[in-house]
C-alpha cells in the first residue's frame, strides 16, 4: 500500500492537471485503489465522495499556491491575506526594495528577477492561483503571456479597463485565442467598490475564494501525511477518510487523518466524539491486523452534538485503511 502512495506522490509532482484516486468500497476487491489523471477518460464525471456507489472517487488537491506578480502597495495586503487563508505565497518582483517589502509582509518565497525569468521558475498546476498586480501594462503583458501557457486554477489581472484592453489586444494579435483571454479575471476582484489597497486585496481574495469553492472539491494529503504514507518504514498506520456526511458533521468529505500504533495522529477529521471513535477503531485494527479495510458509520446523538458545540447531530461515514499490514499480508 505504501507503494501506491509513493506513486501518488510522484504523480502529483509530475502532473500539472488534476489528479484523482478511486477506491473500491464494497465487494471482493474492497480497498483496492487506482490513480487517474485529468487526461484519463471520464476522470471528471463523478462527484467527489459519492458513497452511494461502490467506488469513492476524489480529486487530490495539492497545497494551494498563490503567485503574485508585482510587490507594490496593493500586493502587500494580498500577501498577508493569502497567508491567512492558507496559501503558499510566492512573489515575483524585479525591484530589490519592493522584493524586500514582500519578504517583510510574510511571503514564503520571493524571486527578485525580471518577470520573464522569474516565471520560468514557476511550473504551474491546477492548484496554482496567479495574481498580476505589476506597475505597468508592459509588465502585465509579459506576465500574462507566460502564465497563459501554464496550467492554473485562476488568473487575475489588475488594471483599468483601457489598460486591460490594450494588453488583451496585444496578446490576441500575438496569437493567443480570444477565448483564453476571456477566461482571465479582469478587472480583478469582486465588485465591492474597493478603493484602498486593503479593500482591493479583500476583493481579490474574495474572488479567489469564490472560484475555489465553486470547483469540484477534493481531498488532499498534507506533506507530513503523504511522507508517512509513502515511507517504507515497517510501522502500522491507519488512514481514515470521510466519504460522506449528513447534518452538522464538523469536516467535509475528503478530510483525512492518519493514526499510528502509539495513538498519535497526523491531521484531523474534526476532533471530538467522531475523531475519538475513529482512533479507537484504528487502534483495534492495528492490534488485531484485521480488517484491513472497513467503512465505519459514526452517528452523533443530539447530546453528543451539543457537547461538541453543534446545533444538531450529524452522521459521517469514514473509510479506514490499514496501510502497512495490508501490504505485508498481500505479499504472502
Amino acid at each position: 500500500m505504501s507503494g501506491f502512495y509513493r506513486t501518488l506522490r510522484k504523480t502529483l509532482e509530475k502532473e500539472q492537471g488534476d489528479v484523482y484516486t478511486e477506491t473500491i468500497l464494497r465487494g471482493e476487491h474492497a480497498g483496492e485503489k487506482r490513480i487517474l489523471t485529468g487526461n484519463d477518460s471520464g476522470a471528471d464525471l463523478d462527484p467527489v465522495g459519492d458513497s452511494g456507489k461502490d467506488i469513492f472517487r476524489e480529486r487530490i488537491s495539492r497545497p494551494s499556491k498563490l503567485i503574485i506578480c508585482g510587490a507594490g502597495h496593493v500586493s502587500i495586503p494580498i500577501i498577508k491575506m493569502g497567508k491567512m487563508l492558507g496559501f503558499a505565497v510566492t512573489v515575483l518582483e524585479d525591484r530589490p526594495k519592493f522584493a524586500d517589502n514582500a519578504r517583510t509582509a510574510g511571503a514564503d518565497r520571493v524571486i527578485c528577477e525580471p518577470f520573464e525569468d522569474a516565471l520560468e521558475k514557476i511550473p504551474g498546476d491546477s492548484d496554482s492561483w496567479f495574481v498580476i498586480v505589476t506597475r505597468g501594462h508592459r509588465y502585465d503583458r509579459i506576465c500574462l503571456e507566460q502564465i497563459l501557457h501554464k496550467t492554473s486554477a485562476y488568473v487575475g489581472m489588475m488594471g483599468s479597463r483601457r489598460r486591460v484592453a490594450i494588453v488583451k489586444e496585444q496578446l490576441e494579435e500575438s496569437g493567443i485565442a480570444k477565448e483564453t483571454l476571456d477566461e482571465v479575471h479582469t478587472p480583478i476582484g469582486l465588485k465591492i467598490g474597493a478603493e484602498t489597497p486593503e479593500e482591493i486585496a479583500v476583493s481579490v481574495m474574495a474572488e479567489i475564494i469564490q472560484v475555489k469553492n465553486s470547483r469540484q472539491k477534493g481531498g488532499g494529503y498534507s506533506g507530513e501525511m503523504l511522507e508517512a504514507l509513502a515511507s517504507e518504514e515497517e510501522q502500522q498506520k491507519v488512514l481514515a477518510t470521510i466519504i460522506s456526511r449528513k447534518g452538522s458533521a464538523p469536516r467535509s468529505v475528503g478530510t483525512k487523518m492518519l493514526v499510528f500504533e502509539d495513538g498519535t495522529t497526523v491531521d484531523t477529521i474534526g476532533g471530538g466524539c467522531v475523531e475519538s471513535e475513529i482512533i479507537r477503531k484504528a487502534l483495534l485494527m492495528m492490534r488485531s491486523g484485521k480488517p484491513a479495510f472497513q467503512i465505519c458509520r459514526v452517528d452523533m446523538s443530539a447530546d453528543a452534538a451539543e457537547d461538541e458545540g453543534m446545533v444538531c447531530g450529524g452522521v459521517v461515514e469514514v473509510m479506514m485503511e490499514l496501510v502497512w499490514r495490508a501490504e505485508k499480508e498481500s505479499r504472502r
